[in-house]
């Protein structure tokens, strides 16, 4: 087992990871640290265990979104319309605003 040190929110972590995975899990952990520092431009230094609350729910949400676009494209739809994207826009945008008001709550708790 392979041990990557890697950094989230300005805090060092030891990882354990299977030999020759050292460079997938730098970028993932690249991945959330971005997620989080975009989090704390919005919300403020909340507490680690919140923000990285907050960003597995960003990842959860994309995650969902690619699964749901692979199952449209594996029924046959290629591409997405103008109208489907501007669609999946507003569902993002809508999540994101969501995500706020919590992270609002959850600072003023």
């Amino acid at each position: 087992m392979a041990q990557v040190d890697i950094q989230i929110n300005g805090k060092a972590y030891r990882i354990a990871c299977e030999d020759g995975q050292e460079p997938r899990l730098r970028d993932l952990a690249q991945m959330v640290d971005a997620h989080v520092k975009d989090l704390v431009g919005q919300v403020g230094q909340v507490g680690d265990t919140r923000l990285l609350v907050m960003a597995s729910l960003l990842v959860a949400d994309e995650l969902m979104d690619l699964r749901d676009a692979a199952h449209v494209v594996d029924e046959g739809e290629e591409e997405f319309s103008p109208s489907e994207l501007d669609d999946l826009a507003l569902s993002v945008e809508g999540l994101a605003e969501r995500i706020e008001r919590i992270a609002g709550r959850l600072e003023a708790s």
